[in-house]
């Protein structure tokens, strides 16, 4: 496996994955799959914004991707972002997604970041294990604040120091 910076190209593998986990889980609370052009123009934005977008490659094959973006637009949360790791449905399992966020992490460290936050729904308990490996920790739980496939969902809130807390900025 190999972990690099995606490209224009990717764009398509990456849509695959990322309507998969639209059409078939709750990991995004969305109800419609993205089409090209809005996938583009999200990779586009973060290029834009100069916000990584990584993908695991195996065989050429685009197998999963991470990123991570802003997490609330005003000013004062700068320093905070939230971030996003999805793989292929039959690839899952296989450490690749623990893989892109260990390459992500210290991206998101090395420029400067203090907190990368992740939402998670709350009956997803591989993904919330996923990050406690990684060192995240609980920071809020969202009784029914989404719905989707008939049903309320609750959600888990999860961060990460990427410097240690109360750190000052320069």
């Amino acid at each position: 496996m190999r972990i690099r910076e995606a490209t224009p190209d990717d764009v398509p593998a990456i849509l695959e994955i990322y309507n998969q986990v639209v059409r078939d889980t709750t990991a995004i609370y969305d109800d419609k799959p993205s089409t090209l052009a809005q996938r583009r123009a999200w990779f586009e934005a973060r290029q834009e914004a100069g916000f990584p977008v990584l993908v695991a490659e195996e065989n050429g094959t685009v197998t999963g991707f991470a990123s991570y973006g802003t997490w609330r637009a005003r000013w004062g949360y700068r320093y905070s972002v939230e971030h996003s790791v999805h793989v292929q449905a039959d690839h899952r399992g296989r450490g690749i997604g623990h893989t892109l966020m260990e390459a992500l992490i210290p991206l998101a460290k090395k420029a400067g970041l203090h907190v990368m936050i992740g939402a998670i729904d709350a009956e997803n308990e591989g993904s919330i294990r996923f990050h406690e490996r990684l060192g995240f920790t609980v920071s809020g739980r969202y009784p029914e604040v989404a719905y989707k496939f008939g049903r309320w969902l609750n959600l888990v809130t999860m961060q990460l120091f990427l410097d240690p807390p109360g750190s000052t900025r320069p």
